[in-house]
């Protein structure tokens, strides 16, 4: 693993000659950073970034661009977080269980059931828990600027399987999962069959009959038209999904002190809007999806709960013992 860190970081840092202009003192003065998403225009991580775009640019007076590149034009989720550290990619927004190839930790927030609420939510991921969970991704040229928000994970399935109403339902159900380890760990528990696949395949995968559901937050259920071949939706909110917006650590390393705090107060703002827009979207689309034809069962999420009570048992050698204590 130190190795790998060694030589992707090495990598980074001789790219960045490629990317920008550095000044006598050796920071940046220009530079056009490459922000890459796996999700549409219509998502609110892009959403969110076109607004942090449009703020660093006018703060910077166009010294520091950025050019925005959704529907996996760069890669999917895994690859945009490899161009991260490789220094194909300047920027992404994703979930932060897809960074644990580079920190198993930083996944920890997904444990099921963990938070009631956004609330509840933000407010462990702007505390110590999650800054300890993501302290190593420094090594892999990784540099974390805000956390943006993906919603509640929720079950969809289509029409021939049938609704999802309580756990048994969910026995032998064929459903993709993203690269998340404690997602496909939560599924498995609840006696499903997991299988991953990469998001910008997901809709093909549905409308085909590889899988029989999948899961997702609402907005990204919505904004992706995933009710066109998915026709049942359980609102589990299984898996609280938070998104790591971040910047490659060694272009961050030579912005000026100035440029810093300009992409920090951008980033912070983008924050805002993107939670601002996952809650509004979160409430407004589970009628709106109703309306679209989709079948809406609220099961009784005791039973679920209980059945996956053991995950954090189950990772007991994965994750930080002090982090696991805290989760407990």
């Amino acid at each position: 693993m130190k190795l790998k860190r060694f030589i992707a970081y090495a990598s980074a840092v001789f790219g960045i000659v490629l990317c920008g202009c550095a000044n006598d003192n050796g920071t940046i003065d220009t530079i056009t950073l490459k922000a890459g998403f796996s999700t549409g225009a219509s998502d609110p991580r892009v959403i969110a970034t076109e607004m942090f775009k449009e703020e660093v640019e006018k703060n910077t007076d166009g010294r520091i661009t950025i050019e925005i590149y959704p529907d996996s034009e760069l890669g999917a989720d895994s690859e945009l977080i490899d161009g991260i550290v490789n220094s194909t990619v300047d920027i992404t927004a994703s979930s932060a269980g897809n960074f644990a190839n580079y920190d198993p930790n930083v996944g920890i927030s997904a444990f099921p059931f963990l938070f009631n609420s956004f609330e509840d939510a933000w407010f462990f991921v702007d505390g110590e828990v999650e800054e300890r969970a993501e302290a190593n991704l420094g090594e892999c040229n990784i540099k974390v600027l805000a956390h943006y928000d993906n919603g509640f994970r929720c079950i969809t399935t289509s029409e021939s399987y049938g609704p999802i109403e309580k756990v048994s339902d969910m026995d032998g159900l064929n459903i993709r999962v993203p690269e998340n380890q404690i997602v496909t760990q939560t599924m498995l528990l609840l006696g499903a069959q997991p299988r991953t696949l990469p998001f910008n395949e997901l809709y093909a995968a549905l409308e085909s009959g590889e899988f029989e559901a999948q899961e997702n937050p609402i907005p990204v259920i919505y904004n992706s038209k995933l009710y066109e071949v998915q026709k049942n939706l359980a609102i589990t909110n299984h898996s609280y999904d938070v998104m790591l917006f971040v910047i490659r650590k060694d272009i961050w390393d030579r912005l000026t002190k100035e440029d810093k705090a300009i992409i920090e107060k951008a980033a912070l703002n983008a924050q805002e809007k993107n939670r601002e827009l996952i809650k509004e979207q979160t409430e407004e689309y589970v009628f709106e999806l109703k309306e679209l034809g989709m079948n809406i069962t609220n099961p009784n999420l005791y039973e679920f709960r209980k059945a996956t009570a053991k995950s954090v048992e189950i990772f007991r050698d994965t994750y930080d013992a002090d982090l696991l204590n805290l989760i407990r």
